[in-house]
């Protein structure tokens, strides 16, 4: 019997729609998209290969046509939907709705050709109730916004194909222009640029520690006389000297005097109060980009682990009684718009869970979404019932921490208002020339706690977060005097501070995806792709969160910036995300859009005239760090065939040397740069002689950091190469001993002989850290230390066990049987989202206040049965939120089930405790 055929992009969203849709449809996937344009010389097709532009896949010549390609991957998922597609009665594209999505169900429309009808159908959450909705209102594919997602797919070929080949010509083979990475890349490059040109600048004052009412608080000196004393923000940053002379700069000579004369004028006396009563509003619903940016400063996040729990929440999650619902809407969206249902059940949840008082009406913001076809909601819980600690057993790790950002902050941004109440205080002392001394407090209040009893959001700024905090002064008024004792405030120390001013801070994940928002450039779907393959390209590297430029990543953007300027400029990039928005609302022409950026126009400069140009013009990029002081020769960074290096004057022997990887740009000083090359120049220090080969041990330093080497390094190609080993942990080309670096070179070291072949066991370090290795298998070890430390036993055990992914490390495993006369037994399993008995069938989760271990047939069995009777309950279809029914009749359904579970293992503990008394008491 033919039934309809729905077509999705993953087999998770699949599988969680095959649970909704039943028997009724066919639910398949496409694996994403299922051609695209090629991505090799091999996959061009033959008729193109001879025309000059065969290589982009793109006819520049004939309206930017496109050619396709199905990829080999992607053949077998191919046939597998045209062998589905033979029993349908229709075909339901069910892709993301988004511009990827429709470009997705656009192909599979024009690879499958079907001849049954074609329909679109879209939803914004993976719910029953907007599936059903979805399905009772089909469309058509959008061909505005495929038209929009094609442009978008050949500009960016035409970006990267054109510009990516001068690079290898220019600075260095491998490399790749980007329209969006190479503006990310700029915007990394030049913050590093400020990093360099900053020169710090020192100032002092005084701190004042008081104690009042069982608080201590602390005041900062501001002002000495009718002079404001000097803080950070006085200080030029490219030369560390003050802007102006309106303020006071205090050495640490001067801060030593100043505190021993308010010392010696005690008492002091508060010379000025004031309270302002305010309020704290609640931050709008999450967006793509605030996601990504908060769960970085919350939870440490990157962004591609970010968007891939993302992914999983929105996918489809098992919520119980074997139903499967997506917990989140779409996660690609740049709109706060919440729905009317959502604003109506958040409400209801908030005034449950929270009270009356908290709650005062819908709160709608604003959104920059200008695309009506594609306003989606934020990012919200399909169902606000579904608290965080309800789904602890649920969820893995990752997504439970996740759910629980987006359930708080959803929640938050629908509840009043917080009221606080700031207090400043001035706090005056006598100096040593009859100057009037003034430290100044702060402090808040929070007077009702609002949306903060849900959620505070999180900042980029350590020292703005502080401020935020509640911080509650002492009652003071003015003329209260203050002394070390006596008085209601006391005096308990005074200490001179010295501060230095810092340098801009790098960019994090989360602070670049917002300053690229800000600018306009990138789309959500664009910013975990855009950071992975700048880190993967080796542009930028990480030291802890932030994100540091490369050596090549500076020699690209000079080259890019001094040449192609206009293309790198983030007003230009910003304004070609407009102009693909107006290509989705239909107000412009793709083919006239792709024809003025690749050829130009009298107004605008094309690609192709000015790649020529640069292919001509364009120098070698060189960075210059300085010069030698001794010679006046030039200290530069160079790009070679294996990475930047330093080089003195015109280079030479004796005058380069290589930069290690790790090392940022604003930190390599012209001092360092000519250690390098005079350390380069000297030749590596010998540690000593290894007593088994009586080869020199030296210590060196390389492209990939310092290492140690055990003999001379041959001349000649083709010679073998001696043996080296990197330093670990914290050992420094100063510091390690020739003990250290002879127990280096031993690795990789033989922990035994496997018991079940003779064959070695192997413990080193590589790529990835330490490891265990038999034969062709390996293992992760914990720590460094475990390389040198473990024994046969354990490598063996870890060798047994099954190779698992972090996710995989999280799979059932079997805790207990149950024998069941005359079938199989039950069997109760420590699964992935936490204990369950399962008889094959069906599935039961153990209560949590139940040990699992301990559990017996009765309780199972009872476990079981109220499953089976919840799991009959009749659906409601409509307009209701199904979800919230289920889980409720679920609850109903198996609470006295796990109530009596509960009672009858804590009374099976009590009769066995007593039973152990009697016993010992006979």
């Amino acid at each position: 019997m033919a039934k309809p055929l729905v077509i999705v992009e993953s087999p998770a969203k699949a599988k969680t729609l095959g649970r909704f849709l039943g028997s009724r449809y066919r639910v398949e996937a496409s694996y994403g998209h299922i051609r695209d344009l090629p991505e090799s010389a091999a996959e061009v097709p033959k008729e193109i290969k001879p025309r000059e532009w065969g290589r982009l896949g793109v006819d520049v010549e004939s309206d930017f046509t496109p050619y396709y390609v199905i990829p080999a991957d992607k053949r077998k998922y191919v046939t597998q939907l045209r062998a589905a597609m033979k029993d349908a009665s229709e075909i339901l594209l069910a892709t993301d709705p988004d511009r990827e999505g429709e470009s997705i169900s656009w192909h599979l429309r024009e690879v499958l050709k079907p001849k049954v009808p074609v329909r679109r159908i879209v939803f914004h959450e993976i719910t029953e109730d907007a599936v059903n909705h979805a399905l009772e209102r089909p469309s058509t594919v959008n061909d505005n916004l495929v038209r929009a997602q094609e442009s978008r797919r050949i500009l960016d070929r035409l970006y990267g194909y054109t510009l990516s080949p001068l690079l290898w010509k220019k600075v260095q083979t491998g490399l790749s222009a980007g329209r969006v990475q190479s503006v990310a890349v700029r915007l990394i490059v030049e913050r590093e640029e400020e990093r360099r040109r900053f020169r710090a600048g020192v100032y002092w004052d005084l701190d004042a520690t008081f104690q009042g009412d069982g608080r201590t608080f602390t005041a900062t000196l501001t002002r000495v006389g009718d002079a404001r004393v000097a803080t950070g923000k006085d200080f030029d940053s490219h030369t560390g000297a003050l802007k102006g002379s309106q303020v006071r700069l205090l050495d640490e000579a001067a801060a030593g005097r100043l505190r021993q004369a308010v010392e010696a004028n005690l008492p002091w006396s508060v010379s000025a109060v004031e309270q302002k009563p305010g309020v704290e509003r609640p931050a709008p619903p999450f967006t793509t980009s605030t996601l990504t940016q908060e769960a970085s400063r919350k939870l440490g996040f990157s962004t591609e682990r970010t968007m891939q729990a993302a992914q999983r929440l929105f996918q489809g999650v098992d919520v119980g009684n074997g139903q499967m619902e997506g917990l989140i809407t779409y996660h690609r969206t740049d709109s706060t718009t919440l729905s009317d249902r959502a604003l109506t059940e958040s409400a209801r949840v908030i005034r449950e869970l929270f009270g009356a008082e908290y709650h005062d009406g819908p709160r709608r913001y604003q959104t920059k979404v200008k695309n009506a076809q594609e306003a989606h909601e934020a990012i919200r819980p399909t169902d606000f019932m579904l608290a965080p600690g309800r789904l602890e057993r649920v969820l893995d790790p990752d997504d439970l921490k996740l759910y629980e950002l987006v359930w708080k902050r959803t929640m938050a941004s629908q509840m009043v208002d917080a009221r606080v109440l700031r207090t400043s205080v001035e706090i005056t002392a006598g100096g040593a020339d009859g100057q009037a001394v003034v430290l100044a407090a702060s402090g808040k209040a929070i007077e009702f706690a609002g949306f903060r009893r849900a959620y505070v959001e999180g900042s980029d700024d350590p020292a703005a977060e502080l401020e935020e905090q509640e911080a509650i002064l002492p009652k003071m008024a003015v003329g209260d005097r203050i002394a070390r004792e006596g008085t209601a405030v006391q005096l308990r120390r005074v200490d001179a501070r010295r501060h230095e001013t810092l340098p801009p801070a790098r960019f994090t994940e989360a602070a670049l995806i917002k300053e690229l928002e800000r600018l306009g450039i990138g789309r959500p779907s664009t910013y975990a792709p855009t950071i992975a393959t700048i880190v993967r390209r080796g542009y930028v590297f990480r030291q802890a969160r932030a994100l540091v430029p490369s050596f090549t990543a500076f020699a690209v953007t000079k080259l890019l910036r001094e040449h192609f300027g206009d293309f790198v400029e983030t007003g230009f990039t910003a304004e070609m995300e407009e102009d693909l928005d107006e290509i989705s609302r239909g107000e412009r022409d793709s083919v006239a859009f792709l024809r003025q950026f690749y050829f130009g126009d009298g107004k605008h400069r094309g690609l192709l005239p000015a790649v020529t140009e640069g292919t001509e013009s364009a120098d070698y990029p060189v960075l210059d760090l300085g010069t030698e002081e001794e010679s006046g020769q030039p200290v530069r960074v160079r790009i070679g065939r294996f990475g930047p290096f330093v080089q003195l004057g015109e280079g030479g022997p004796g005058r380069t040397a290589s930069l290690p990887e790790d090392v940022a740009p604003a930190d390599l000083s012209v001092a360092r740069a000519l250690e390098l090359v005079r350390a380069k120049a000297e030749g590596p220090r010998a540690l000593g002689e290894d007593p088994e080969t009586g080869l020199q041990v030296y210590v060196m330093n390389g492209r990939f950091g310092a290492y140690v080497q055990l003999g001379e390094t041959p001349d000649g190609k083709g010679a073998p190469k001696p043996k080296r080993a990197s330093l670990q942990g914290d050992m420094t080309e100063s510091t390690v001993t020739l003990d250290q670096a002879l127990t280096l070179l031993a690795l990789p070291r033989t922990v035994g002989p496997h018991p079940d072949d003779g064959e070695p066991i192997l413990a080193g370090f590589g790529r990835f850290g330490p490891y265990l290795k038999h034969q062709s298998e390996f293992r992760s070890l914990e720590t460094d230390d475990d390389v040198f430390t473990i024994g046969l036993d354990a490598a063996v055990a870890l060798l047994r066990a099954p190779k698992r992914s972090r996710r995989q490390a999280a799979q059932k495993k079997v805790l207990a049987e149950l024998a069941v006369d005359g079938s199989a037994p039950l069997k109760v399993y420590a699964g992935r989202y936490g204990p369950y008995v399962t008889d094959g069938e069906t599935n039961a989760s153990v209560p949590k206040d139940v040990d699992p271990v301990s559990l017996t047939l009765e309780q199972a069995q009872e476990l079981l049965a109220a499953r089976r009777e919840s799991a009959r309950q009749p659906r409601r279809r409509g307009r209701g939120r199904p979800g919230a029914v289920r889980a409720a009749k679920a609850t109903k359904a198996t609470k006295t089930a796990k109530a009596k579970a509960a009672k009858t293992t804590k009374t099976a503990g009590a009769t066995s405790q007593s039973r152990a008394r009697k016993t010992a008491g006979a």
